[in-house]
């Protein structure tokens, strides 16, 4: 048993806050990788926390560490106490949310955002959602400070993000069209995307013939496809609102998944409170659905 040290009032927030992380994680290795810490600093404060209560809080063996019969009593009250003077921080003092700004491209705004957007809006009546359009991806810089919504990849430097969806590319038409859809031209879409070769090299279908109609936002050529101008290889994502109300539909032809997607991102320096984690989560469930 660790012999204690005699003192008055509570140990040192660091040491409890280094005990929670090891106890929740079950490992000294993880607490240190939260903290940014090294394993051997971890492993030091809960010593002197052992010390200063005179009590042993993990069991150290070749295979790791497991809380002693103190540490899982102890554990509990540690990480509530923590909780509860982390919100009360937040509440009085944290960063407050009043104004969402997200930016991103036209075709975004309008076919993946908007027809989401309702729903959380309603469970968030306090937060003013403002818009920003990026009309090209290098102007995305202007809008630093704003949440984004990005297709690619991920990992855009400065930024934190989720996936929303990743990017799924079907063959649609106007619904008069989908049984004829073969006679129909194809649009064509340039840009990033894989176009019909692709989808024709990867589904072994024949590529339909291209058309006079050649646009280079998905927006603009599944807006053509609804007019009647030809068959698209359209997102399934950002033709979910089209399709759900039977304005397009898929026509009986294979898919293409693509390495792609949608991200939501935002700077590194949201997201650090309770408050801002939750809003969000609760956007991205809103983009998701």
């Amino acid at each position: 048993m660790p012999r204690k040290i005699t003192k008055q009032g509570l140990p040192p927030l660091d040491w409890l806050k280094v005990f929670e992380a090891a106890g929740r994680h079950g490992s000294f290795t993880a607490a240190a990788e939260e903290f940014g810490a090294t394993q051997a600093a971890v492993s030091q404060r809960i010593r002197n926390l052992e010390a200063w209560l005179g009590r042993q809080l993990f069991i150290r063996s070749a295979r790791g560490v497991s809380l002693t019969v103190d540490g899982e009593s102890y554990l509990p009250l540690v990480h509530d106490s923590l909780r509860a003077l982390e919100q009360g921080t937040e509440n009085l003092f944290g960063q407050s949310i009043r104004e969402l700004r997200i930016a991103a491209q036209p075709s975004h705004l309008e076919m993946l955002l908007l027809p989401r957007l309702r729903e959380f809006s309603e469970s968030h009546p306090e937060l003013r959602l403002v818009t920003e359009t990026v009309p090209k991806r290098l102007d995305f810089e202007a809008a630093d400070r704003a949440l984004h919504i990005r297709y690619g990849r991920g990992g855009w430097q400065g930024r934190d993000g989720v996936l929303v969806a990743n990017e799924v590319l079907q063959p649609m038409a106007a619904p008069e069209f989908v049984s004829d859809w073969r006679n129909l031209p194809a649009i064509e879409l340039r840009g990033e995307r894989p176009g019909w070769a692709e989808w024709a090299r990867v589904t072994g279908e024949i590529e339909p013939e291209t058309g006079p109609v050649s646009v280079d936002s998905m927006g603009h050529a599944l807006r053509a496809a609804r007019l009647g101008m030809g068959v698209v290889l359209g997102s399934r994502v950002m033709a979910a609102n089209l399709l759900q109300t039977g304005h397009l539909a898929c026509v009986p032809a294979p898919e293409l998944a693509t390495i792609d997607g949608y991200w939501l991102t935002w700077p590194q320096s949201l997201g650090k409170t309770k408050r801002q984690g939750e809003i969000l989560a609760a956007l991205t469930a809103a983009l998701r659905g």
